[in-house]
């Protein structure tokens, strides 16, 4: 597939450079933080996602992310502290990664990306919780 222009990247390529800048944990490690208190867990999948999550997890849409986690903005989430520990995942671990780097140019200084995001969480057998639509 041909480029636009000589200066653009793919998508694929945006990704690697965001993995290649921040912090990757796998699903055990984030597990032992995230039990202890010591981390919060950001869910950026979009909200038809949101049935199945990591117990806890704060979850706001990556579309939404910079409002979030700005504190100076209206639609702040208080659970968003750019000092705190913050553990960033979707469904891969491919969008988590532009939101952790994301959150690191905010001026966050503990994030982290889920390696391979929630579905590495379920396959490592590490516990989850699943809501019902009530019918």
């Amino acid at each position: 597939m041909e480029r636009l222009n000589s200066m653009s990247i793919t998508a694929h390529e945006l990704v690697e450079q965001a993995r290649a800048r921040i912090e990757a944990v796998t699903p055990q490690q984030a597990f032992e933080e995230l039990s202890t208190g010591k981390a919060v867990a950001l869910d950026i999948r979009e909200p038809s996602e949101w049935e199945e999550h990591i117990d806890g997890a704060v979850q706001v849409p990556r579309g939404l992310l910079e409002f979030a986690a700005d504190p100076t903005s209206a639609r702040h989430h208080d659970a968003l502290d750019p000092s705190a520990r913050v553990i960033v995942y979707c469904r891969s671990g491919t969008r988590a990664a532009l939101a952790a780097l994301t959150l690191q140019t905010l001026g966050f200084t503990h994030v982290a990306n889920l390696e391979g995001g929630f579905v590495a969480w379920k396959e490592a057998g590490l516990p989850w919780i699943e809501h019902h639509a009530d019918l």
